[in-house]
């Protein structure tokens, strides 16, 4: 069963991963910033899904506000904030 659904977005794109009720990863996407491949992605879930988590540093309105006039609980969250993922972020030289 997948508990929730969290998207980290970039400037153009965003990676969609599902996880499940143990925090498994289960699929995984890059989805463009397009709100209807969003929806479109996590549609098959949409029973399941207790919440979609967002993480971005900007320009992240669009997919909370559109997921939410779906009805979609969604929860923003700040990377640099949580402390299990503190140094964990990866750039490519």
């Amino acid at each position: 069963m997948i508990g929730y659904a969290a998207i980290d977005l970039n400037a153009n794109n965003g990676v969609a991963v599902m996880l499940d009720e143990h925090d498994r990863v289960l699929p995984q996407r890059r989805l463009p910033n397009r709100l209807e491949e969003v929806v479109s992605a996590l549609t098959p879930y949409r029973g399941e899904l207790k919440a979609v988590a967002a993480g971005s540093t900007s320009k992240w309105y669009w997919l909370v506000d559109g997921l939410q006039e779906q009805h979609s609980a969604v929860l923003m969250v700040n990377a640099s904030a949580v402390n299990t993922y503190e140094g964990l972020t990866y750039r490519k030289s």
